[in-house]
């Protein structure tokens, strides 16, 4: 019987890490974070008052089992000086369907993902327009996502500027798996975000499941300077309940020492240190570094290897 798991995030390192979970006998349901407020979907929040579709198009488009043909197209972002510049076709459509299903993203996303075969199921965390707002370590007040990520300050907490409605199907997810699945990516505003509702907190506290994180491999400037793997789930676990995490995954590959230069002088990156001395959960270490396009990417189908074997070993 396959292990069913929900997988927490948004942006980048969801998707990626879905590309490689689908490869496996998983019963997947995918929570996004839908606070994203930055370029084509900031536009659509604004203009139709709409959760954010960005980072549910790519994870839809990440579990999907489409020909190349139709990922183009739901990828497929107009350019030039035009009414449509910056706006990328899946959000648009998206967007539609939302209108269409009375302002629910959850109803739209259940259309399309039939059509493009979607292997799982994709929920927005909520079908509310989610503000997030962030605490500074000065104290100052920023309020949405894109202009959290852009502040040159350190994150202290994070919050939403009015409680959002956490879908049912979200909490119901949360009861019935094996597995929760913290994904890689930008700590407060992808994966936190999806944490600072109690109605999920006490869904996983009342669960039996196991609680896995993917620590990222390189540090996020204003989010994560300087933490170590110990910090990131020091962190989570602070928004968690009486549960805890009890399975980090991290990154203990080479990476090449020009890029280790390129991101430390372009985007202020580091890689993470590993300091298991101060790890106390379950720890798995392996080489998961994937260079695309001179980017760091995880090896998402090794990642989703030693998920798969861990689970197999823990839930005999």
């Amino acid at each position: 019987m396959n292990k069913k798991i929900v997988v927490f995030g948004g942006g980048t390192g969801q998707s990626c890490l879905l590309s490689g979970l689908k490869k496996f006998p998983f019963d997947i349901s995918a929570v996004v974070s839908v606070a994203d407020d930055g370029k084509s979907t900031g536009m659509l929040r604004h203009d139709f008052n709409i959760p954010g579709v960005g980072d549910v198009r790519r994870v839809i488009v990440a579990l999907s089992d489409t020909d190349s043909v139709v990922e183009r197209l739901v990828n497929y972002r107009f350019d030039g000086n035009n009414s449509f510049s910056g706006h990328a076709m899946g959000n648009i459509i998206l967007a539609a369907l939302c209108n269409i299903n009375d302002g629910s993203l959850s109803k739209g996303v259940k259309s399309i993902s039939s059509l493009l075969k979607i292997k799982g199921s994709v929920l927005p965390f909520t079908d509310d327009y989610a503000v997030l707002t962030a605490v500074m370590e000065d104290g100052s007040v920023v309020e949405g996502e894109s202009y959290i990520t852009k502040c040159d300050k350190k994150i202290k907490s994070i919050s939403y500027k009015n409680k959002p409605r956490v879908n049912n199907d979200v909490i119901s997810a949360i009861k019935k798996c094996d597995a929760i699945v913290l994904s890689m990516g930008s700590l407060f505003t992808s994966l936190v975000c999806n944490l600072i509702c109690d109605e999920v907190i006490n869904a996983i506290d009342e669960s039996k499941c196991k609680i896995i994180y993917v620590c990222n491999m390189m540090s996020q400037p204003g989010e994560t300077d300087d933490y170590s793997v110990s910090d990131h789930v020091n962190l989570i676990n602070s928004y968690l309940g009486r549960r805890k995490i009890d399975l980090v995954i991290c990154n203990n590959g080479d990476i090449d020492e020009e890029l280790i230069v390129k991101y430390a002088t372009e985007e202020q990156k580091d890689p993470v240190v590993i300091d298991k001395d101060n790890i106390e959960c379950d720890l798995i270490e392996n080489d998961y570094v994937s260079i695309c396009n001179n980017y760091i990417r995880h090896n998402s189908v090794k990642v989703a290897y030693d998920i798969y074997g861990y689970l197999i070993d823990v839930l005999k």
